[in-house]
């Protein structure tokens, strides 16, 4: 037999991607598109429903008639846009950061996350992951070769009669430790929490902090919802000289200036971490967008003077409320965020129809997969179903919840509102 012969498939796909289900995002906007209720009101997917503030978009628009932000920038970020940074992070981070080796830009967040496992994770090493957790961070883990480790959060035992407060949702610390070995390299920490909307408190951290010193552990702390908090905010990175050594901060310019799609990233360190999260970048995408990169300077330099910050956490906490007295109206319990703009609300009172049609990969999944389908064809309202962001053997802990972004218009809350009143006819209140 000829080598050509005994080659496999020159077309069949990495072992990475081949035999992946498909993807939540795929199932819910498929079913928004082909659902008889239209248009849809789309809560699912946590891209915002407006502009950014005007001052970003004026520095955007004055940057592209500039010369040099239509070329390169450097590969660790235009040194306008790190030294914003840097000025802005000092203050929240209790020093004086050096915006040349201590901060570093990347291409959206997720880029910058993917950078820093390329950087650090080699095959077999191990990274401890929280569930529910951001579903990216497993492919960017495992494309460098690395294993995960899954802990759970725990909700409230009777998150399914009351609301409740997101800070609720807790680890099991004893879990955690056991579930370091020799080969764990890495944890990844997010807060403020996408989708529990949970604010880590400092004991909580303090404790994380001591099993990552104590097993020697780099930190990686996902904070791109890291200007909207509704309680007090902890960074990680802060508690001590030996937490700052081992962590990386990882921040987003589109989540803070509602501009997902400028993808401008970046992550906070010390130097001998960033240096290999920037060699990783070079390497990846070489330099990200120059034109954002100078827009998103100019709008770290104008937030505080334009009190944005304060008015960001102040409309989106009332978005927050404004959307949730739905719930209370219909007595679905639901996780009272402590920050970031996802709700996840409890669905275990709704009861479906008995012998309701759904497609076999929808039939196939968790309930909170069927609760999404039938709310986005029988009301029209599209959310997300989290079980997503979970293992298969995790995935009972959130089977009746659906996760809400309320980053919209008030307009399209309000309709989300009068189309959800629809679900009061299969509502059993227990």
């Amino acid at each position: 037999m000829s080598a050509t012969a005994a080659r496999s498939d020159p077309f069949s796909p990495a072992k990475r991607l081949a035999g992946q289900r498909q993807d939540v995002w795929s199932i819910i906007n498929e079913a928004a598109a082909a659902s008889p209720v239209q248009p849809i009101v789309n809560m699912g997917q946590g891209f915002f429903g407006y502009n950014p503030p005007q001052f970003a978009i004026d520095a955007a628009k004055e940057a592209l008639d500039r010369v040099e932000c239509n070329q390169y920038s450097p590969t660790k970020g235009r040194p306008r846009l790190k030294k914003a940074i840097a000025d802005a992070y000092s203050p929240s981070f209790g020093r004086k950061l050096d915006p040349e080796t201590e901060v570093t830009i990347t291409t959206g967040a997720n880029e910058g996350m993917l950078s820093a496992f390329m950087g650090f994770i080699e095959q077999g090493d191990e990274v401890i992951i929280f569930e529910p957790f951001f579903d990216q961070y497993i492919s960017n883990i495992e494309m460098p070769g690395g294993k995960i480790r899954y802990v759970p959060l725990h909700p409230p035992k009777d998150g399914a009669v009351r609301a409740s407060s997101a800070a609720e949702w807790k680890i099991d610390f004893d879990e955690l430790e056991r579930t370091i070995n020799s080969k764990t390299k890495m944890i990844v920490l997010n807060s403020p929490h996408n989708p529990v909307g949970k604010v880590f408190s400092r004991e909580e951290l303090e404790r994380i902090g001591e099993l990552a010193i104590k097993h020697n552990l780099i930190i990686l702390s996902d904070e791109v919802y890291d200007r909207l908090y509704y309680v007090p905010f902890t960074r990680i990175a802060t508690l001590s000289p030996e937490l700052w050594e081992r962590t990386l901060t990882v921040g987003s310019a589109g989540k803070n200036f509602y501009a997902t799609g400028w993808r401008v990233g970046y992550l906070i360190g010390p130097p001998h971490l960033i240096r290999y999260v920037a060699a990783a970048h070079t390497r990846i995408c070489y330099s990200s967008v120059s034109p954002l990169q100078e827009a998103s300077a100019v709008a770290f330099e104008k937030a505080d003077s334009e009190g944005f910050w304060d008015q960001s956490r102040t409309e989106m906490k009332r978005k927050m409320e404004r959307f949730c007295e739905v719930f209370d109206e219909l007595g679905i319990p639901y996780s009272d965020p402590e920050g970031g703009y996802f709700v996840l609300a409890n669905f275990a009172n709704v009861q479906l129809p008995e012998g309701y049609s759904f497609p076999p990969h929808v039939a196939s999944r968790p309930r909170d997969f069927k609760l999404a389908w039938f709310l986005i064809h029988e009301v029209g309202v599209a959310p997300i179903p989290p079980t997503e962001f979970y293992t298969d053997e995790n995935a009972h802990i959130a089977e009746n919840y659906l996760r809400f972004a309320v980053c919209k218009n008030d307009d399209v809350l309000e309709e989300a509102k009068e189309r959800l009143r629809g679900l009061k006819k299969y509502i059993v209140q227990k």
